[in-house]
Order: C-alpha cells, then sequence, then structure tokens
C-alpha cells in the first residue's frame, strides 16, 4: 500500500498521477490490472524525490516508457509506476554528428528528428513502438541495426539516488540485454552518434522499413512485438509456424495468423490467456523440435 505521505509527495512533486489506474491503457497489448499509482514525472529532481520516498517506506516501483514490451498481471501492479514525462521527453542536437534524447522519448521522434538534421544510422529504428530508455535497456533492434550500433553513452539513477553516466562498451550490450538488464536503475538520456546523410535517401529507407513491417507485421491489433527472442540458428516464428501453431488461441490471445512471432489480443484477452498460450508454444515447439523458445516480452 501507498502511504498517505508518499501520496502527499507525489502529489506536490512536478508530476501528473492516476490513483486505482487501468494498466490497460498504458501497454500496447491492452491487458493489465490497476496499479496504485500511475505517475508520470516531469524532472530528474522529482524522479530522484519520488524514488528515495519509494526506497525508504519501502514501497515497490515500476519504471516504465511506452508499454510496448510488458505483459502486465491481471490483478495489476503494486506500488507506484513511474512513467518518465517532461524533461525526460526532450531531444536535442548536443554536437556535429550527435544527439542527446531524453529516456521517455519515443524511438520515432528520434527517428524523425534525425531526418529533419539530416543525419542517418536509426532509420532501422522506425516503426519500433518503444522509447528510448526502454530500447537501451533491451539493446532494441530490428532489420540489421541494433541500439548498440548507434548509442555513445547513457545516463542513470542509480537506487542510492545518485546519477552516474555508462559509455561504450561499459553498457555491455548483447542480443537483447544491456548493463541495465540487471541492474537496478532508472535511465535518464542517452546520447546517439549518426551519419550526416541525405534527408531524402534517409526518408526513403524509412519508408522502405515502414513497409516491410506493414507486410510482415500485425499492426491493425494489439500486441507487445515479437514475443520471443531469437534461437541460435534458427527463427522463432518459422519454428512455430513448422509446429503448426499458427492461428492458435486461448481465450482473445491468438498467435497471429500474419506472423508467428507475435501474440495479439483479438479483444478481450487477459494476462492468463496470454501466459498460457505462450506456455503451449513454448511446450510445443520444444516437444517437436527440441529448442526451448526464450520470451522476450517482460512479466509484470
Amino acid at each position: 500500500m501507498i502511504s498517505s505521505e508518499l501520496k502527499e509527495l507525489i502529489i506536490n512533486e512536478d508530476c501528473n498521477a492516476f490513483f486505482d489506474e487501468p494498466m490497460s491503457l498504458h501497454t500496447s497489448f491492452r491487458i493489465g490490472g490497476k496499479t496504485e499509482c500511475f505517475c508520470e514525472v516531469n524532472t530528474e529532481q522529482a524522479l530522484k524525490n519520488i524514488i528515495t520516498a519509494c526506497r525508504e517506506s519501502s514501497t515497490p516501483y515500476f519504471i516504465i516508457g511506452l508499454g510496448s514490451n510488458l505483459l502486465v498481471n491481471d490483478d495489476g501492479i503494486e506500488g507506484l509506476v513511474i512513467k518518465l514525462g517532461g524533461e525526460f521527453e526532450e531531444i536535442a542536437k548536443c554536437g556535429e554528428d550527435t544527439i542527446r534524447c531524453g529516456a521517455g522519448v519515443s524511438l520515432a521522434k528520434v527517428c524523425l528528428f534525425a531526418k529533419n538534421k539530416g543525419l542517418g544510422g536509426a532509420e532501422f529504428a522506425w516503426g519500433i513502438p518503444g522509447s528510448v530508455g526502454g530500447a537501451v535497456f533491451m539493446n532494441a533492434g530490428a532489420y540489421g541495426g541494433e541500439i548498440k550500433d548507434i548509442v555513445v553513452s547513457s545516463r542513470y539513477l542509480d537506487e542510492d539516488g545518485k546519477i552516474k553516466e555508462l559509455k561504450g562498451i561499459e553498457q555491455d550490450f548483447s542480443y537483447r540485454h544491456s548493463a541495465y538488464s540487471n541492474k537496478k536503475a532508472v535511465i535518464l538520456d542517452v546520447t546517439i552518434r549518426l551519419t550526416p546523410k541525405n534527408k531524402n535517401e534517409i526518408f526513403y529507407l524509412m519508408q522502405d522499413t515502414m513497409e516491410k513491417r506493414k507486410k510482415k507485421q500485425p499492426l491493425n491489433r494489439p500486441s507487445a512485438g515479437s514475443v520471443f527472442k531469437r534461437p541460435d540458428g534458427y527463427y522463432a516464428a518459422a519454428l512455430i509456424e513448422e509446429c503448426g501453431l499458427k492461428g492458435e488461441s486461448v481465450g482473445d490471445a491468438q498467435v497471429s495468423t500474419k506472423h508467428s512471432g507475435f501474440i495479439v489480443n483479438n479483444g478481450k484477452a487477459t494476462a492468463e490467456d496470454v501466459r498460457t498460450l505462450i506456455e503451449k508454444v513454448q511446450d510445443v515447439v520444444k516437444e517437436k523440435t527440441g529448442v526451448e523458445l526464450e520470451c522476450e516480452i517482460r512479466f509484470v
């Protein structure tokens, strides 16, 4: 439970707070029960104050980006859910070929900003429905590119309330992993380095990427993107289809008939429906092919 003292602090800080907020409103799956408090924090100082108060009162808290890679429990999230807004959604050119992005900025905004500045290299991220912070956290990637290819450094708030920075290889990027994956930290902002390029060329590359997405992915249904990581030597979607699971359903959760690597919400799917379907897919693929599918989405 959130104490009355913490509630008062949240209300008085530079943030927008909503109590008993359905998490289905804040995830791309459109699934999830209520959280005691959904708090959009607008400044670093407010973030530090609120997290310090949570730690001192032993109140659990969870940082959310754009909710595009999450499956939230039907019972909701205990404690406080923090979304980074305000100054965390700012983006600016900070050098001839570098851009500083707040962790709450959408990848779409980064791509458009880079195009308008004549900077290429982020085109692969056009259409990835997430925030910069979330993308760095999991080293998001698509169509031959990954966040690690463009990130120079990242600042974060550690669990003791201190602001620190990771540079270059310190960020420990690998496939769907970063130094933040196992760290109790809040990414604050990220500096990326791009390459000067003709704006029209950037635009055409972005358009090509989006056309590929539209053709291959079920963008007309709520989902959390690719459910499973790519197994060594295989493609998860191909294995799932090979096992006859394309279109398989549990309740309103369904293995997409357009792309077997996606599970979609056909209307009223619950988190339990999705979990059950994921486990069924994992069991059948393991039984028929010997390959263990590891989840890419996070369970909250």
